[in-house]
């Protein structure tokens, strides 16, 4: 054959022998076959057309086999039945609203390629949170041999197939003038849940691109409001709910509150895939360790004093010296350590008034005189018992992150800090370094620091405080409690005795079994809380009416029965119970869940609080 392009007609493969190999020679140099590249050309095309639709095998999985393989990556049953339904089904279009962990990154990286190998798709853009942007690319580079570029010129949207940028550098004048003007294959956001509101840019720029498949991700596509869901979807589908007043009027109760749910179930299901931890879906055991610990006597005279001031101005209301919202962080800081309060105090005394500010420097005189912390004895035991195992460190204030680092550095410890006032280049490079240099076995990691960030490499977390939104902990767990985890997780929670980080807990653990939840059942809580107050400020509220530790317990405990009944009753429907169908919406984890962990609630894998002095 002289040409590459033939018709079904011209190409006639015939069988010859030959038996002399200077023949065969002869030919190869006379061009009489075509060459390796064609062939494999040709072969490709013959796979390709035995693919009759998209109920076939993905193409993705003879391509990709021997990369997958290498990298160690696995495509669960899950998430090639969604890759199936998003490009048959739903046409390209669709919310995949995963819980936490559960690889929406790895769903959506196999539809790209399956879109690119079918030739659906070539021009594709990628939006994201700058924090996310270089491990896209990763995963698409490693996984998928789909190489991006991180977008940073003008000419970049129109020159380059394959872009990823940030949601914030999209939406800046000069570049989304561009963007508009350009028409997409193929439009991905994740963390779409910062497209709930039409009137931010977000939300307008996106709804202003030009595309013809398009896909959502997020986690928590319901929070606050049916409104949100409802701009979501219009976003994803116009139409799909029909207009804000006909959804409000025949869906609504009130805003967090649904009705004819049946109807909207279907119509979200048309859009919207949500897959949860279930009998399909395991995860290696989790192992959650209570560490109670007692505080020193310098460090319970500064917590009592700072409890003192917290309650009195709380209980004044709008005549107090300082905001509601920086006395619960406060609150929050002196159960974390005592530099984070320290440094809130040192702030409110430069705003205050000549009596007030003394009350401020006799706090912060207190604090002083706390030299250490006696939650760090605690870590340092637990690192100890770890060994040469790869340990994250959660803290929710810079302070006390500080404070941990440099009190590891004194112990000859090499950790590393990772918080979100980092860039994205210096963050990849911590997490590479902390991945692959052993002398660094710590990472100190702030919540705005972990957000959306996978760490499943590591199996051991200490949680040095709590986040009062149990939704937080959660998360935090499933930075490294996910999809790719191979070994059974720790996580140690570093309590203090006699403060509301002893009673939370109890709440948290006792009463709402916490972690023997489904997610969408944490969020039904953090949702309730939002109708009126958040849940933060509910417990700041028990603790303030309370005057002694025994009344404390009560009002928690109270707020716990709350709690239990407005999840029983289910009034306020959660994404869970308007996609799933009603025998699978109760659906419990197994393979690290709750059979598994309620046995483990109270077991500590390594040290023990009692065995710290």
């Amino acid at each position: 054959m002289g040409s590459i392009l033939t018709t079904p007609g011209e190409f006639a493969p015939q069988l010859e022998f030959f038996t002399k190999p200077e023949e065969i020679i002869k030919g190869i140099h006379r061009q009489e076959w075509d060459s390796w590249a064609a062939f494999r050309l040709r072969l490709r095309a013959a796979e390709i057309s035995l693919f009759t639709g998209f109920d076939d095998e993905l193409l993705i999985y003879p391509h990709l086999r021997e990369r997958w393989r290498q990298c160690g990556l696995i495509p669960y049953p899950h998430q090639e039945a969604t890759v199936k339904r998003v490009i048959g089904e739903l046409r390209g279009r669709a919310l995949l609203a995963d819980e936490v962990g559960l690889g929406k990154t790895i769903e959506a990286g196999m539809i790209i390629k399956e879109y690119c190998l079918r030739g659906f798709a070539k021009k594709i853009l990628i939006l994201t949170p700058a924090s996310l942007c270089r491990q896209w690319a990763a995963e698409l580079s490693q996984k998928f041999a789909l190489y991006p570029v991180l977008a940073k010129a003008d000419f970049d949207w129109g020159r380059y197939d394959l872009v990823i940028s940030s949601l914030d550098l999209a939406k800046q004048e000069k570049h989304r003038k561009v963007i508009e003007g350009l028409y997409y294959d193929l439009l991905v956001v994740d963390e779409a849940h910062k497209l709930k509101n039409p009137s931010t840019k977000n939300w307008q720029l996106v709804s202003r691109i030009r595309k013809k498949f398009f896909l959502l991700l997020t986690a928590t596509p319901l929070q606050n409001d049916l409104k949100e869901l409802f701009n979501l979807i219009s976003l994803l589908r116009p139409g799909q709910l029909g207009s804000y007043r006909s959804f409000r009027q025949h869906f609504m109760v009130d805003k967090r509150t649904a009705k004819n749910q049946e109807e909207l179930r279907s119509l979200l299901g048309r859009v919207m895939i949500r897959n949860k931890r279930g009998p399909q879906i395991k995860l290696p055991r989790r192992r959650v360790a209570t560490m109670p610990l007692s505080l020193s006597g310098e460090e319970t005279e500064f917590y009592r004093q700072v409890t003192g001031f917290v309650k009195e101005e709380y209980r004044k209301g709008e005549r107090a010296a300082v905001n509601r919202l920086t006395l619960i962080t406060l609150q929050r800081e002196i159960c974390s350590s005592s530099f984070a309060a320290a440094t809130t105090l040192f702030q409110l005394s430069q705003k205050a008034s000549v009596a007030e500010a003394e009350k401020i420097v006799t706090l912060m005189e207190l604090a002083g005189e706390v030299k250490e912390n006696t939650k760090m004895n605690l870590v340092e035991e637990i690192l100890r018992q770890t060994g040469e195992e790869k340990v994250i460190i959660f803290t929710e204030f810079l302070a006390t992150q500080r404070y941990i680092h440099a009190r590891l550095k004194r112990k000859g410890i090499l950790s590393l800090t990772f918080d979100g006032s980092m860039s994205a280049s210096k963050k990849d490079f911590t997490l590479g370094r902390f991945r692959r240099d052993p002398a660094h076995r710590v990472l100190i990691c702030t919540e705005s620091g972990g957000e959306g960030v996978n760490l499943q490499f590591c199996r051991t977390m200490i949680n040095y405080d709590l986040p009062w939104n149990p939704m937080r902990l959660e998360q935090r767990i499933g930075r490294i409690h996910r999809l790719g985890q191979t070994r059974e997780v720790y996580v140690y929670n570093l309590i203090s005795r006699g403060t509301i980080e002893e009673h939370l807990l109890n709440l948290l653990l006792e009463k709402v079994r916490l972690f023997e939840m489904v997610i969408g059942d944490l969020q039904r809580i953090v949702n309730y809380f939002a109708r009126e107050k958040s849940f933060e400020a509910r417990v700041m509220g028990a603790l303030v009416a309370a005057e002694n530790e025994r009344e404390l317990s009560r009002n928690l405990e109270r707020l716990g029965d709350e709690l239990l009944s407005r999840l029983a009753r289910k009034e306020e429907w959660g994404v869970d119970d308007l996609i799933m169908a009603p025998d699978d919406s109760d659906r419990r984890p197994q393979g690290g869940g709750p059979e598994d962990q309620a046995e483990d609630m109270g077991r500590a894998p390594a040290a023990t609080a009692d065995q710290i002095r």
